[in-house]
């Protein structure tokens, strides 16, 4: 059975018994005498029915001036002029889009890391994307001691308290046997379809070529996502030493020990190898115009090749980095690193053409205390920053707004191509009849701000501090029930959902074909006789 069959088949299998696998939402009730929760009612409004009356529907490919009605955390219907009886919750969205929900490629909740862990976990952290607009992400579970079946024992516990849908990539960061036995057992009975492969980190999570090789030809066969962090690893340990060596230890070298080129030539060593296998590819957090160009030429040649910058990366510059400030110049420490002026518009015109497919935000917050454990040392500055609540307000306003993108390529971008690349299209991504009730309405006409005083995340920094901008989510749904209105998040923690996410997505059309073709071009082995004496 060739690539596309088998996706078919088992896309299908999983749209049967998907409702059967998903532990079902806790009724809203649940947490009401904790008192935990944000806004008004911890309980959120839970109306099993919802119209959203005169908006304007927004998909990836049409928009239409249409009614939606919810029912049980379904879209029942998308159609104009719906009639409803008294028990149902009326919004009207007269001159306001209502679009999907977005979907966060890209985050790390609750994570341990340089020593430290993240603070945002699994409610906080959804509570400030559902504030934003955004009703699901996928997470990275990071391997216990390279262990993945107790990394991801160790997730779901994380996980507990997850108060919107959610599902998981899985970092690879060793090999054996053991590790490609579980690799099999995390696709076909824990729904993970993607893994992702580290080229920086080195002496923590890096890994070298040939394991790299080893996780692309087992992905392949998986039908499953090969993932990369492209960075130089040892040529980033090289630049840090160098930086020390000068004296520089403060937030600057972070930047200045990894520059672009490094970035650019572990992106194409990634693109090499998975050409080499020929097996799709998905480079994460693409920051520069290096890594980017590489891509560009990867797809134009035919290649599979999936480009995912990040919110920080479209709007920010390097110049935060040298702020006397340690605190100021700390928050701004990520990798890759932001980088200098230039490199974001770039990126933003790769997304406005087509170059790169989907925004991410690589949300992986610290705060300003566990920033300062680099005070004295720039490679121990714990590497995140936020975006998870920011993400759908930025890229309104910077893309759209601008002018560079329209609304249906906003919803692409955002939402919609997330979900088809991950294999859950059209349950997320779309408002279409049968959908999931994953649903935001934002009002072009209306204004936000950015600080630390008034997010939703745990951190008492934002990298976004004081930006303004157009374009507000004003009213969030998910899984059919009204978390975000008014300015008040009304979230039950242990309400969400996690997502299984099939193989096979449409990246995998015409592989096992493609392959054929090869190896039927190669004109061997040749036949030869030995001359006889």
């Amino acid at each position: 059975m060739d690539f596309r069959l088998r996706a078919q088949a088992i896309h299908l299998i999983a749209l049967v018994v998907l409702s059967s696998i998903i532990a079902p939402s806790l009724q809203s009730g649940q947490f009401c005498d904790a008192g935990i929760g944000y806004g008004e009612s911890g309980c959120g409004i839970s109306s099993s029915k919802i119209l959203i009356k005169g908006g304007t529907v927004v998909n990836a490919h049409h928009q239409e001036v249409s009614d939606v009605y919810v029912e049980d955390g379904i879209i029942a219907a998308v159609k104009p002029n719906i009639k409803v009886g008294d028990d149902v919750k009326i919004i009207d969205a007269t001159g306001k889009f209502v679009m999907p929900g977005g979907i966060d490629p890209h985050t790390h909740l609750a994570m341990e890391f340089m020593g430290t862990q993240t603070i945002d976990d699994f409610f906080s952290g959804q509570a400030a994307a559902l504030a934003g607009g955004t009703t699901m992400h996928i997470d990275f579970v990071i391997p216990v001691k390279g262990s993945l079946s107790a990394g991801f024992e160790a997730y779901v516990e994380k996980a507990k308290k997850s108060c919107m849908d959610y599902g998981f990539h899985m970092a690879i960061t060793k090999w054996d046997e053991t590790v490609a036995s579980d690799m099999e057992i995390m696709v076909k009975e824990k729904g993970i379809n993607s893994f992702k492969f580290f080229l920086a980190y080195k002496g923590s999570l890096m890994i070298s070529d040939d394991l790299l090789l080893e996780g692309l030809k087992k992905c392949k066969s998986l039908g499953a996502l090969a993932m990369v962090h492209a960075e130089n690893g040892d040529a980033v340990f090289e630049g840090q030493k160098r930086m020390i060596e000068l004296g520089i230890t403060g937030p600057e070298g972070h930047a200045l020990s990894r520059p672009p080129v490094l970035e650019g030539e572990a992106t194409s060593r990634a693109i090499r190898l998975a050409g080499f296998i020929n097996t799709p590819l998905y480079v994460v957090h693409v920051m520069s115009i290096d890594a980017m160009e590489e891509i560009a030429t990867a797809r134009k040649s035919g290649q599979r090749v999936i480009g995912e910058p990040v919110v920080s990366g479209l709007v920010l510059d390097d110049s935060v980095l040298w702020d006397p400030d340690f605190n100021t110049a700390a928050k701004y420490v990520m990798s890759p690193p932001i980088r200098a002026p230039g490199h974001g518009k770039a990126l933003q015109a790769a997304l406005s053409t087509g170059l790169l497919q989907l925004v991410g935000t690589d949300h992986c917050t610290f705060n300003s205390t566990q920033k300062t454990l680099g005070i004295d040392d720039f490679r121990k500055i714990p590497n995140g920053v936020n975006g998870i609540e920011e993400r759908m307000h930025l890229v309104w306003d910077t893309m759209v707004e601008s002018g560079q993108i329209s609304v249906t390529d906003y919803v692409r971008l955002t939402s919609t191509e997330c979900a088809r690349i991950f294999n859950i299209y059209p349950r997320k991504g779309a408002i279409f009849a049968g959908s999931d009730a994953d649903i935001i309405i934002l009002n072009p006409n209306s204004s936000f701000e950015i600080s630390s005083s008034s997010h939703h995340s745990r951190s008492d920094t934002n990298v976004y501090e004081g930006r303004q901008g157009k374009g507000k989510v004003e009213v969030t749904i998910a899984g059919g029930r009204i978390v975000w209105e008014n300015g008040k998040l009304n979230v039950v923690p242990g309400s969400g959902k996690y997502i299984k996410m099939p193989p096979f997505s449409y990246l995998f059309d015409g592989i096992e074909k493609a392959d054929a073709t090869h190896f039927s071009s190669l004109r061997a082995p040749v036949k030869r006789y030995k001359a006889t004496s």
